[in-house]
């Protein structure tokens, strides 16, 4: 007994001796939060990202852009630079209104495990369920001479998952037949549907009637899932898919600036919209292949796949509420197990295989190396007008950019990343 208490006493001085460790003795930047060490953001580091956007913007590949990396929530490095109208002299503010297109997947997204947790549908139910033209889908793929009948019913799964073979109609064999019925070309690069005098749910009944890529199930194609999925939310949850997205969602976690359509007694918030020529940005043309319907046009067409307009503050709100396992400000979105479904690589390698993933909605980084200094467990994706978004839990940081480029052919957002991530001390 005598030498356990021994044993007893030498381990609590060790323990003393620890505990009265001064801080230096650690490396001073990094702290602990909720348990996990985490390394601090370098001021004097981020000098580096304030010189490069500005760079692009001084050498004419950017007219503007918008920058604001959160670290724990609250925001690190925050930055306007350049011009949301370079031709009249506006320049870009940090509340800059972006067309976020694609953007808005993972919001439509999120809408869509909302109603699976409260009952009202299952990730397995076919999409015919909720609109019945979807009940007898058919594929023509390359040399195919017909379209033959799809093998299975396609699911929310694969909505979710862009492996529903479903995509923009703007490549051979499907071109001319999408194009026909207002798809593909007709719609600006294929995803653009603002100028459209119809609800989604007509939209997509119509698409139902034309021939798909693939399969269900068997690759992964970019494409039409999410406003799908956009009528599935109007029908299931009985609402307009704007009133739902801003009653369950941006008005619960503060997103005011965040609509499918701008008002026009706020037009100038708007950024406009520019395109890579030459190593140069140039004004881009008005209408689809530009600067879009989103103030004036019929306001009817609320595109699930890629029809928000939102601000870098207000999108990364709600990447923030995604980080924190799906709440943000003592309100709950989504429970965690919901999250952890939309940012996990639910499709194993038929999306990449080279370390990259896909989930519910999310583009995620399964291997270090796979997507530049990404963590593991990283996880974003972004919007044809050029805006980007990452989200790193490993290092409890929120990144966006926002910038107006279609096409966009500079290489901004590998840039940015890395300007981020060699901030991190």
């Amino acid at each position: 007994m005598r030498n356990k208490s021994r044993r007893w006493t030498v381990a609590s001085m060790l323990v003393a001796l620890l505990v009265a460790a001064p801080v230096h003795a650690r490396d001073a930047n990094t702290h602990a939060v909720d348990g996990v060490s985490r390394h601090a953001f370098s001021k004097q580091r981020a000098i580096r990202i304030d010189a490069a956007l500005q760079r692009y913007v001084d050498d004419g590949r950017l007219a503007g852009a918008v920058a604001l990396v959160l670290q724990d929530g609250k925001p690190v490095y925050q930055r306007a630079v350049g011009w949301s109208d370079k031709e009249a002299g506006r320049p870009m503010r940090v509340d800059t209104v972006f067309r976020i297109a694609s953007q808005t997947k993972a919001i439509t997204s999120t809408a869509i495990l909302m109603l699976a947790e409260e009952g009202k549908l299952t990730l397995n139910d076919a999409v015919s369920r909720t609109i019945p033209a979807f009940a007898h889908t058919t594929v023509i793929a390359a040399g195919d001479a017909a379209p033959v009948p799809a093998k299975r019913a396609i699911t929310l799964r694969d909505l979710l998952t862009h492996t529903a073979g479903i995509s923009y109609g703007t490549d051979k064999p499907l071109a001319e037949i999408y194009k026909s019925k207002g798809f593909g070309t007709a719609a600006g690069h294929g995803w653009y549907l603002a100028d459209k005098d119809e609800g989604i749910c007509t939209t997509v009944e119509r698409l139902a009637t034309l021939p798909f890529d693939a399969q269900p199930g068997e690759k992964w194609i970019y494409g039409y899932n999410t406003d799908i999925l956009g009528c599935v939310v109007e029908r299931v949850s009985g609402m307009p898919l704007d009133a739902f997205i801003r009653s369950r969602i941006t008005a619960p976690l503060g997103m005011k600036d965040t609509q499918f359509y701008l008002d026009p007694a706020q037009r100038t918030r708007l950024a406009t919209v520019y395109a890579s020529k030459d190593g140069r940005a140039v004004r881009a043309p008005d209408g689809s292949m530009g600067q879009g319907a989103y103030i004036d046009g019929p306001r009817r067409s609320f595109s699930g796949g890629a029809g928000l307009l939102s601000t870098a503050h207000d999108y990364a709100r709600f990447l923030e509420m995604i980080r924190r396992g799906g709440t943000l400000g003592g309100v709950r979105i989504l429970s965690p197990r919901s999250v952890r479904l939309m940012t996990t690589n639910q499709v194993s390698t038929i999306y990449s295989n080279d370390g990259m993933g896909y989930g519910y909605g999310f583009e995620t980084t399964d291997r270090y190396g796979a997507n530049g200094m990404d963590g593991v467990g990283a996880f974003g994706w972004g919007g044809a007008y050029g805006t980007s978004y990452r989200v790193d839990p490993e290092s409890h940081l929120v990144l966006v950019l926002m910038i107006q480029q279609l096409p966009n052919a500079t290489d901004i957002h590998p840039v940015f990343s890395t300007l981020v991530y060699q901030a991190l001390e």
